[in-house]
């Protein structure tokens, strides 16, 4: 089983494009062995202490395996939509990582 967290930042004003992108690639997901276990948008009063800034949403994604994580990223459909991930979102820092 691999786990996935992103930590996701947007551009200013984009929320709505992240949106429509999230909206195609969120129910691809168990098309490829995944599951979305959590989604959340961190607020200000949410955290106790931080280092780094505060992303826009984190994303909490299993898959079976890597090739199935694979697949999901070649997805044809999904990649039709990239033009509106890469027009809102800033950047994204992946965590991968498997229960131990």
């Amino acid at each position: 089983m691999l786990y996935l967290t992103q930590l996701i930042y947007l551009k200013e004003g984009k929320e709505d494009i992240f949106d429509q992108f999230e909206a195609v690639a969120i129910p691809r997901i168990p098309l490829y062995n995944g599951k979305l276990l959590f989604r959340l948008r961190p607020t200000k009063e949410s955290y106790i202490d931080h280092d780094i800034e505060q992303p826009y949403e984190i994303h909490y994604v299993s898959f079976e395996s890597q090739a199935d994580f694979d697949a999901y990223m070649k997805d044809e459909e999904r990649k039709k939509f990239l033009h509106l991930k890469d027009e809102s979102i800033k950047s994204v820092t992946l965590i991968k990582g498997e229960k131990l």
